[in-house]
């Protein structure tokens, strides 16, 4: 069998759109989530019984349950229950948000129980109130031990986008599936997209790596 370069050169307008909407639902989501995931955090790391016990359970239903379920649900049984319509673009961005939002919560929560209470009570003996230790002696400490599970959790999400063929939206995967519709070359447009991913992750490899680099304490 040979390699026909022709058909890659030829299907890149549309692996290039693909790759543009997969990168847009990975940034997205992964705002989101970060967000989600520091309030959820935070509330099961210092939280009261009650806002630790919603946390903990956003976090345990979230994990539970596949993703790609989990964006079934908002594209198809949402509109049902609320009679609205959802896009699908916007169901795999809330959807990687929720997601991702309940594993950074996990990495935020431990990556706090690990600096040591003494720094709490420190702060607490100079009159500092709770936010400003979590800002400015809790939260840089924590945010270097969580650099390593945060990246390999962005590099999770970033191919769990794929998973959104299965409602339509126009990301790599399902791009790349149409265009091997049209002309059956199985061989090159998936290693196209196999290439188009290791690119992506790699670059966020990277970025990562030099964050760690320049938060490490020499």
């Amino acid at each position: 069998m040979e390699f026909n370069w022709s058909v890659i050169e030829s299907s890149l307008p549309s692996l290039l759109d693909g790759t543009l909407m997969t990168i847009k639902i990975t940034v997205l989501g992964l705002l989101g989530g970060a967000l989600l995931g520091v309030l959820a955090g935070v509330a099961r790391a210092y939280g009261g019984r009650v806002v630790s016990g919603i946390a903990m359970v956003y976090v345990s239903v979230i994990r539970g349950t596949p993703i790609v379920v989990q964006v079934m649900f908002i594209y198809f049984a949402l509109p049902i229950l609320f009679e609205i319509r959802v896009q699908a673009e916007f169901a795999a961005i809330a959807t990687l948000m929720i997601n991702s939002g309940a594993y950074i919560a996990e990495i935020v929560r431990g990556a706090l129980l690990s600096v040591h209470r003494g720094l709490r009570e420190a702060g607490q003996a100079m009159g500092l109130p709770f936010h400003k230790i979590l800002v400015y002696i809790i939260g840089p400490i924590a945010f270097r031990r969580m650099i390593p599970p945060l990246g390999n959790q962005c590099i999770i999400s970033l191919k769990d986008s794929s998973l959104f063929i299965v409602i339509g939206v126009a990301e790599l995967t399902r791009q790349g599936q149409e265009i091997m519709a049209s002309n059956f070359a199985a061989v090159e447009i998936w290693s196209a997209v196999a290439v188009i991913y290791l690119i992506l992750t790699g670059f966020m490899a990277l970025v990562l790596r030099l964050v760690e680099s320049r938060m490490r304490i020499l």
